[in-house]
């Protein structure tokens, strides 16, 4: 198993352009974002029949799958699990108090789409590949090395 430093190595090759850094700190976390909405808009009636907890926030699709994608980070690292955690509880809570005011489902599909539009331009603008291509893993790498990079204090 590759180490954290050593996915951030081979996902750094192909987002050296300025642009296309900047673009993936603002399209990366939108997509993460967009999917734990699109997660939380599938009805969850199993989860609240079993748990009986009345907490949206845990219980939903979302929150069972942030779960097992923290494994994933754990396994990598600790630090990073907490960071992509604490962003992971950001958008639980945001996209609930997004899906009281507008169909959740609508607005992430939206969110989601540009963003992924945003992402292939940066790559355009690159004129390397999305990483992901290679190996589906670095769909979750790329929220951790969005959180390295802007959160870190390496320069």
């Amino acid at each position: 198993m590759r180490t954290l430093d050593q996915w951030f190595t081979e996902y750094a090759v192909s987002h050296q352009n300025p642009k296309n850094k900047a673009i993936h700190y603002i399209c990366v976390p939108a997509i993460f974002f967009s999917i734990v909405g699109l997660l939380m808009s599938i009805p969850s009636g199993l989860i609240t029949n079993t748990l009986k907890l009345n907490a949206p926030l845990i219980e939903n699709w979302a929150f069972i799958v942030l779960l097992f994608v923290l494994i994933f980070y754990i396994r990598l690292s600790i630090a990073m699990a907490v960071k992509i955690a604490v962003f992971s509880a950001l958008c639980l809570i945001a996209n609930y108090y997004i899906g009281q005011v507008f169909p959740l489902w609508i607005f992430s599909i939206g969110v989601f789409a540009i963003a992924w539009i945003g992402q292939f331009y940066g790559h355009n603008i690159e004129g390397k590949k999305p990483s992901f291509l290679k190996d589906l893993q670095f769909l979750l790498i790329g929220p951790a090395w969005v959180v390295e990079n802007l959160f870190s204090r390496k320069q």
